[in-house]
């Protein structure tokens, strides 16, 4: 495996000089650049927040995101050189800003590579349908010739890429399904579009390049509008809070956990759970409970950062993976949660029809971290439950960290009111 890693990284190493030199560039060459560019590291930021947990979600799976709408078009309108050096900052920016500097490098460098051996593999079929002429292709796709050259090109870009991921991963994964390696028909529907779009965006760049905002916009809002509520379904999210369920919530944990073992990090757990949540349906109704419980999840999910994962554990009961934090984090975290709680206010028709203001909530909350308390998301939930459970019998709405070694009890941490 580290033999095929190497190799594939070493092709991409030599086929970048190969292709072309950066001293060579025109001006315009450098001026599509900046805009596609600019773009993808646009629609990264825009997306970020979905895009770490999707990534999360695809463990064992291709990792399929609409970036190639713009290292397609850079295939169309640059030379492999300078596509490689789009794909390279793209890589580094989605490195820092989308997964927090807690992917793994090796895995990015990887896959980096095969985009580019993906993308000089599509620069070479446009050169041997279009003899003797050089970059930018869009300026001479025309007719029948012109659709069939781009077709090729990205069903060349998108196997070369494809193959190159799956064998690695089929190879990595033996423990799971193979067909898990393949992903999913969606995924395949969504590159298709996203080489689709950048055959669109290279062309229109050619005539009008200071559309390119209204392009980004338009990617972001096909991400927003049909990827994020297909990921959503798919997630099986909580009916009444929009949250993770518990089962896609345990999935996600289950892979943190792996990725922070690999990396040798740190991550945290929290056990939310509402005090006396009965009184609030026996006095003013299931609607108006379900009203709070919304009013909660949106409480905790505006508390924490956008790559945590919080889900509904259960009834009144929420959980919160929180990666990359240790005990110094983890208890503001906690706090933090533990006050938006105390700050929801409702307004709600009571068991009579009567608007009623409902607040006044508390919650207690357990934490646990990661490798200290478990080392697996089993391990991690006791502690945090038992955390949960001693917070509790010491008078509710405070926040309780569990013990170090092997026994399930909690130490204090005074209460802040």
């Amino acid at each position: 495996m580290l033999a095929y890693v190497l190799a594939v990284e070493a092709i991409a190493l030599v086929s970048i000089p190969v292709s072309g030199s950066l001293d060579s560039l025109a001006r315009q060459d450098w001026i599509w650049f900046a805009l596609l560019l600019g773009a993808a590291l646009a629609y990264q930021e825009a997306a970020r927040g979905i895009e770490r947990v999707r990534e999360v979600a695809d463990e064992g799976a291709p990792y399929n995101h609409l970036l190639s709408v713009w290292l397609f078009a850079g295939v169309l309108l640059l030379p492999p050189s300078l596509t490689a050096l789009l794909i390279g900052v793209g890589y580094v920016h989605a490195y820092v800003r989308v997964y927090r500097r807690r992917a793994l490098v090796y895995r990015k460098v990887f896959s980096a590579a095969t985009v580019v051996i993906a993308c000089i593999g599509a620069y070479l079929v446009l050169s041997a349908i279009y003899p003797g002429h050089d970059h930018p292709f869009a300026l001479v796709l025309d007719g029948p010739v012109g659709l069939l050259a781009v077709v090729t090109a990205a069903v060349v870009y998108r196997l070369v890429n494809y193959v190159l991921v799956v064998a690695a991963i089929l190879a990595t994964n033996l423990d799971r399904p193979a067909r898990n390696a393949l992903g999913s028909a969606t995924d395949q529907l969504m590159m298709a579009g996203a080489v689709g779009l950048g055959g669109g965006v290279s062309v229109v760049m050619t005539v009008q390049p200071w559309l390119t905002p209204l392009l980004v916009l338009t990617v972001l809002g096909l991400h927003m509008g049909l990827l994020l509520p297909q990921f959503r379904d798919a997630s099986r999210n909580d009916s009444k809070t929009g949250l993770f369920d518990a089962v896609f919530w345990a999935k996600l944990v289950t892979d943190e956990l792996d990725r922070a073992r690999r990396l040798g990090d740190t991550a945290a757990v929290l056990v939310i759970d509402l005090d006396h949540f009965k009184r609030v349906n026996d006095k003013h109704g299931h609607l108006a409970g379900d009203a709070v419980l919304r009013a909660v999840s949106e409480a905790i999910r505006h508390s924490v950062r956008g790559h945590d994962m919080v889900g509904r554990y259960g009834g009144e009961e929420f959980a919160v993976m929180l990666p990359g934090l240790g005990v110094d984090d983890a208890l503001p975290a906690a706090e933090r949660i533990r006050r938006a709680i105390a700050a929801v206010e409702v307004t709600t028709p009571d068991l009579d029809g009567t608007e009623r203001v409902i607040g006044g909530l508390t919650a207690s909350v357990g934490a646990a971290i990661f490798p200290e308390h478990g080392t697996d998301r089993t391990g991690l939930l006791l502690a945090a439950d038992a955390a949960l459970y001693e917070a509790k019998d010491l008078g509710r709405d405070r926040v309780r960290l569990a013990a170090s070694g092997p026994r399930l009890s909690a130490v204090r941490i005074a209460p802040q009111h």
